[in-house]
């Protein structure tokens, strides 16, 4: 062979190397993702044309979520990483970027779509501290944001399936702005002076600020530890002057202080929210970012006084068509 076409077969073969492909250990690309609820979203726009593999177990506290050096597996063969950011994956971020392939993204999708000026900071993440309330999926529409995202580096990396990707991230924006609707009809539905909030863990800024429900607290402080019998004489007086209905607990942090409060108070205790595990089970057809929407949605209007009716017949089922290949670790 003449020199000059050994060359050109050398160049050839650099090229082709240096395309995106799937990993070597795979015949498809593979998304890595933190909680169920990414893990979700990501999934309505993948398809099955890219595995997805969620790596924080549903129901397990996503803020402590320490990653086993097992999973250094799953991030070595992941073509993107897509996390929350907001300092909500930290460990995670420090394992990744040891393990991944050097051409593998890490997206932190909050620190690429919420600018400064709406930065959420409250009792459980103060502003002191420099990191912003991360519970940005419970806003669906920031939901849609991050779906755009997902979108977009599914098309970098796999162009010849782009019109799929396209198709997948439009159905989900229909479902997406029904949900929007239906929202905004059940929250107008709560009396005006019920509209207050008040949680264990400060899940839901996003969401509120969204659809007008006023923050007037939360109970667990920044560090996730309990409150101080005098932070509890404080709560009390606070729901009792601005006459909060219901006191909203969740699944991931119970908490005997909930109790306390609601006997000494006027207030309903509710201790059914989920903050990112999805309902049922993988493969059920409410275990979806919608299910855990309108999941949540009802709770909160019911207990606040609205209407709640036309809720629970919203679907939530998977927005996309056809089998996929996604692991939700439980």
């Amino acid at each position: 062979m003449k020199p000059i076409f050994k060359l050109m077969l050398i160049l050839s073969v650099l090229v082709i190397a240096g395309c995106s492909s799937p990993t070597d250990t795979t015949d498809h690309y593979v998304a890595v993702t933190s909680l169920s609820p990414l893990t979700s979203i990501t999934e309505a726009i993948a398809g099955s044309k890219i595995e997805v593999i969620g790596l924080i177990p549903e129901g397990e506290n996503s803020h402590e979520f320490e990653p086993a050096p097992s999973l250094v597996t799953t991030l070595e063969k992941a073509d993107v990483i897509i996390l929350n950011g907001f300092n909500l994956e930290t460990h995670v971020i420090e394992l990744a970027k040891t393990s991944k392939k050097e051409t593998t993204d890490i997206v932190l999708l909050a620190d690429i779509h919420i600018p400064e000026s709406n930065y959420k900071f409250d009792f459980s993440f103060p502003e002191e501290n420099g990191h912003p309330n991360p519970h940005t999926w419970t806003d669906p529409m920031l939901g849609l944001t991050f779906a755009e995202e997902i979108t977009k580096r599914f098309t970098d990396l796999d162009p010849d399936n782009s019109d799929y990707y396209q198709s997948n991230y439009e159905s989900f924006k229909a479902r997406i702005m029904d949900l929007d609707q239906l929202i905004k009809d059940s929250v107008s539905s709560i009396p005006p002076n019920n509209r207050k909030l008040l949680t264990y863990h400060d899940s839901f800024p996003y969401f509120a600020e969204r659809y007008g429900l006023e923050i007037i607290g939360a109970i667990q402080p920044s560090d996730f530890s309990e409150p101080t019998p005098r932070e509890v004489i404080d709560l009390i007086k606070q729901i009792n002057k601005h006459n909060v209905p219901a006191i909203f607990g969740s699944e991931v942090f119970p908490s005997p202080i909930l109790t306390q409060l609601a006997k000494e108070s006027n207030a309903e205790y509710i201790d059914e929210l989920r903050d990112d595990d999805l309902p049922g089970e993988p493969g059920d057809p409410a275990h979806t970012y919608f299910g855990l929407l309108i999941y949540d949605l009802e709770i909160l209007v019911r207990g606040l006084g609205g209407d709640t009716s036309g809720i629970n017949e919203f679907d939530v089922s998977p927005t996309h068509e056809g089998q996929t290949k996604t692991t939700y670790p439980q």
